[in-house]
């Protein structure tokens, strides 16, 4: 380690110091006739105090105490081991709970010795160990390739070992979401390739909301392997009760065949559809021959209207995003286009409207008169006069008109109307900015303001997404263009819209949601696959429509044989919010209470979850997809008996070295504890020998 001290002064600066520290000490020791000393404590005390003085003038000069080290940095290898459930569906699964666990650990005690060894379980999460439980009911390659990629683009990787049957079922070919990778990967292939006899359900196409009084689709896939010539019947019952039956005739070794069914959707509530195939003789598993799915009928679509001031490519977004939801329906023009009533829609989007030069009158009036909720996207085509006048909580004071604001998004987490994931808020850090309106931004005491405007690297209090209602009227403000950018890098990011179709349907499931004018509201989704946690959220009002939290909200869950799980609502700003954790497949009603004064309230309603058999639809491993991995990254697929083999080759490339770099640090040096200590030392025996001698 080398140490040096630097200052912005210079060096001429330390001689000054030095005379300055002379100059008082021969001052105050020998040209002060007070002092009578003898000659060797004079002496000693002229130096302790030269020392001090030009100490504290050279620590006003700001030196930094520069230091250089050289360090090492061994080899990175990353271990992942795929935690799914599919590992086990063969008949080596005794072996890979118990046998490969002991040389699996074995390998990675004998890596530990040479490389800086990072090891990850990956299924439905990412986790930093293994407990080699193989639980998880997801196999998600691309989420944790993704996490690699951000944890360690600047590491001396040396190599990354995959175990894994190479089935995945979620998220985007690990072929491909391997690009970034510019390190050898090997790979380490578990389960069984052999192909039994199985008739399985491979995948059933539905939409999880259907509306009451029509007929919905369900579409069934079956497959069969090495069933050539054998017959089996497929069973569909709603709520119990047989609605179909089917003969199948397997006309070949690899076989496949879709059948769709209409289904009727008698009445509101959640239907429990179960779609079994009757297993024959000889299958290698029955696990995947069913499948559960609910889905939820309702009373009638939301209607959504987008009208826009002129083409924008954000209409197009919203409106892709929007009808992704089965529970909307979309419609978009432009408003010099638009004659009708407003009347038959529940949610209205205005973008960029008001307008310059565009006479809305005839809309803002509908909208006054129905109390449709809209939601106002503001850009440079916007009428910002026109606009204050609205009424919807917001105020623009606009200094120049043509400017514009590069505003990147801010959560804020007191937001309470409704919540969002932690994977689309840590999605928030990666957005391109939005253009918005360089303004002085007022709000009113009643709005709610869902992300704040981040300007350059400055995060202020101006809003970006906010809410506010009147009455029964709810309004939502987006105050920039160019969402588009979102969704674009929302697919950049993770290859789908997931975060981006979040976003913007959770704000028109709350704008268009059918306003309960009771005091005490709950809300929870429809349904929940079984590996997600169940939320609910919950809003109490007082007799003067004020929203409060201070009196306890309790909920009692209870599944099909009316056992009941009770909980506690979290208070959160001036809501509710409860995450009541994961709960198995089935359907479940729930009641929730609390008390406000003498008065009480109640509220019930139910939801479902959906059970995910998507790691039992095939227990053939995918040896080819992880030896073609392997090879694309420079690196070789090895069996679970191979792994002193894996170890060598892993040893034998020249490539995997560590690598050493220069470290610089600097630090004020009038920060360091000792330089205080000396200073305080040299003036304390100073002060000694001036008492000892009798002076002071």
């Amino acid at each position: 380690m080398n140490i040096t001290i630097i200052t912005g002064y210079s060096l001429w600066f330390i001689l000054l110091c030095l005379i300055l520290g002379a100059g008082i000490s021969t001052l105050l020791y020998f040209k002060n006739k007070k002092f009578s000393f003898d000659s060797r404590i004079t002496k000693v005390l002229f130096l302790l105090r030269f020392v001090t003085i030009s100490l504290i003038a050279f620590l006003l000069l700001s030196p930094l105490v520069k230091t250089s080290s050289r360090i090492v940095e061994k080899p990175v290898v990353i271990i992942a081991q795929d935690n799914s459930q599919s590992i086990l569906f063969n008949k080596d699964s005794a072996y890979y709970k118990f046998q490969y666990k002991e040389k699996l650990n074995d390998f990675i005690s004998k890596l530990k010795k040479k490389y800086d060894i990072k090891i990850y379980s990956f299924g439905d999460q990412v986790q930093d160990s293994i407990s080699y439980k193989f639980e998880d009911k997801n196999t998600d390659f691309s989420q944790f390739l993704s996490q690699i990629k951000t944890k360690y683009i600047y590491r001396n990787v040396g190599a990354m070992v995959i175990a894994s049957d190479g089935l995945y079922n979620k998220g985007r070919n690990p072929l491909y979401a391997s690009d970034f990778a510019n390190f050898p990967i090997y790979t380490i292939a578990l389960g069984d390739t052999s192909v039994y006899k199985d008739v399985y359900i491979s995948k059933v196409n539905y939409n999880r909301v259907a509306y009451s009084g029509n007929k919905f689709p369900v579409e069934i896939v079956i497959k069969a392997d090495k069933c050539h010539g054998l017959k089996s019947i497929l069973n569909i019952t709603s709520n119990g009760k047989q609605i179909a039956s089917q003969n199948i005739s397997f006309t070949g070794n690899s076989f496949t065949q879709t059948i769709p069914i209409q289904i009727d959707a008698e009445k509101e509530g959640v239907i429990k559809i179960k779609i079994q195939i009757i297993p024959i003789d000889g299958e290698n598993t029955v696990l995947n021959n069913y499948r559960e799915i609910f889905v939820k009928v309702i009373d009638s679509r939301q209607k959504i209207l987008i009208l826009s001031n002129s083409p924008h490519p954000d209409i197009a977004a919203l409106k892709n995003a929007f009808e992704n939801n089965s529970n909307f329906e979309v419609e978009s023009m432009l408003v010099d286009d638009f004659t009708q009533s407003l009347s038959s829609y529940n949610l209205l989007v205005l973008h960029q409207l008001p307008g310059i030069g565009k006479n809305t009158s005839r809309i803002t009036a509908a909208i006054e008169k129905s109390g449709i909720p809209v939601l106002y996207i503001l850009g440079p085509q916007s009428d910002i006069n026109a606009f204050n006048t609205l009424k919807t909580g917001l105020n623009l004071i606009v200094t120049n008109k043509t400017s514009q604001n590069e505003a990147l998004p801010v959560i804020n987490n007191e937001f309470t109307l409704f919540t969002l994931s932690e994977e689309f808020k840590r999605f928030l850090d990666n957005l391109p900015p939005l253009m918005a309106p360089f303004a002085t931004f007022k709000t009113s005491p009643a709005t709610e303001i869902l992300l704040y405007q981040k300007i350059g690297s400055v995060s202020t209090k101006q809003p970006l997404f906010l809410f506010s209602q009147q009455g029964t009227s709810k309004t939502g403000i987006i105050v920039g263009e160019g969402l588009w950018k979102w969704k674009l890098a929302d697919y950049k990011q993770n290859s789908n819209h997931d975060n981006f179709n979040e976003l913007t349907n959770k704000i028109a499931q709350y704008l268009s949601a059918k306003q309960d004018s009771g005091l005490f509201r709950v809300n929870v989704e429809n349904s929940f696959f079984e590996n997600e946690n169940v939320s609910f959220d919950a809003e109490l009002y007082n007799e003067s429509f004020e929203q409060i939290n201070d009196p306890e909200v309790s909920l009692s869950i209870y599944n099909d044989k009316k056992i009941a799980y009770p909980f506690v609502f979290n208070r959160t700003g001036k809501a509710y919010h409860l995450d009541a954790g994961i709960f198995p497949p089935g359907t479940y009603t729930y009641e929730a209470k609390t008390k406000l004064g003498n008065k009480s309230h109640r509220k019930t309603g139910s939801f479902s979850i959906v059970a995910l058999n998507l790691e039992r639809i095939t227990s053939t491993a995918d040896h080819k997809l992880l030896n073609t991995l392997a090879l694309k990254h420079g690196g070789k697929m090895f069996y679970p008996a191979q792994l002193d083999s894996l170890y060598n080759s892993l040893e034998a490339r020249e490539d995997i070295k560590s690598v050493s770099r220069i470290e610089k640090r600097y630090e004020n040096l009038v920060n360091l504890f000792w330089i205080l200590l000396i200073v305080l030392s040299l003036l304390s025996v100073e002060w000694f020998l001036r008492k000892w001698s009798g002076n002071y």
